[in-house]
């Protein structure tokens, strides 16, 4: 069934989520029903998935971050029963980010485990258009997906492993640990030491966080379907990449790499959504 809200009210309600806006928060800002909000998440971010998958192709990267970002559907995974389905509990998503222009070329959501993580790697190389230097933390997982997706030593590829201090749970037990080392190790090819970073990605995940409200930790927030998760998740991205402007590149970063020649509204953003959204 076709969305009959007009269109500016479709954008109003969009440019509340893509803030961190809550679906309940952006009913009473709007005055939208949150059924209609989340039959229209789920239409424009299945529609920015498609548009996603379809623009992100050839692209000039040349030094890409990778990590996982965590947050859970309908529980958490300490919570799951055995009569509970496969899309509950833990939902991984897993990010790269491109450290010159800051695009984010794909991202998958699902379980941190090596059969999501060599379908994101495999994804990430098929949008390339040369050979990517590549830092990822220490997840082991990551070797054997890279090494599939990059045959035959077309890859520069290192990990960078942090250790952290351990502090007794306490008042101050949600304040980010203090890292007491850092090692950079190389796996393949030959990555430039000074380059191997993960500061941009891991500064993504907390754009996400801020931006995306079922990711923000310690709320009632979370996704209660799958499907709504990577929704609002493709939503983000699209947002970002095509609509938001990037302060230290001062463009979007669609702009900045090449896909596009100017900076989207989000009316933009919706009409070609939905136009891609029956697209596989």
């Amino acid at each position: 069934m076709a969305n009959v809200l007009p269109h500016s009210k479709q954008v109003a309600v969009l440019s509340a989520l893509v803030e961190g806006c809550s679906i309940r928060s952006t009913e009473r800002m709007t005055g939208v029903n949150r059924e209609t909000i989340g039959t229209l998440l789920v239409r424009v971010g299945n529609g920015c998935a498609n548009l996603l998958d379809e623009t992100m192709r050839g692209l000039p990267c040349e030094r890409l971050e990778i990590d996982e970002l965590w947050a859970f559907v309908g529980k958490k995974q300490r919570h799951i029963a055995a009569s509970d389905d496969a899309t509950k509990g833990d939902a991984w998503t897993f990010v790269a980010i491109d450290a010159d222009t800051k695009l984010v070329p794909a991202f998958a959501v699902g379980k941190r485990d090596d059969a999501t993580a060599r379908a994101f790697i495999a994804d990430v190389a098929s949008r390339l258009r040369h050979r990517v230097q590549i830092t990822t933390d220490g997840l082991r997982t990551y070797v054997a997906a890279i090494d599939a997706a990059f045959p035959d030593g077309t890859v520069d590829y290192a990990q960078l492993v942090k250790e952290y201090e351990a502090e007794p749970a306490g008042p101050g037990r949600y304040s980010p640990p203090k890292v007491t080392s850092i090692e950079k190790i190389p796996v393949f090819g030959a990555p430039i030491e000074d380059l191997v970073s993960t500061s941009y990605v891991e500064r993504q995940n907390l754009t996400v966080r801020m931006g995306v409200r079922r990711y923000t930790r310690l709320t009632n927030a979370f996704s209660k379907k799958l499907e709504n998760h990577i929704a609002a998740t493709a939503l983000h991205f699209a947002h970002y990449n095509l609509v938001r402007m990037h302060s230290t590149i001062r463009c979007t970063p669609a702009m900045a790499s090449g896909v596009t020649p100017t900076v989207w509204s989000m009316g933009d953003l919706l009409d070609a959504a939905l136009s891609h959204e029956g697209a596989s």
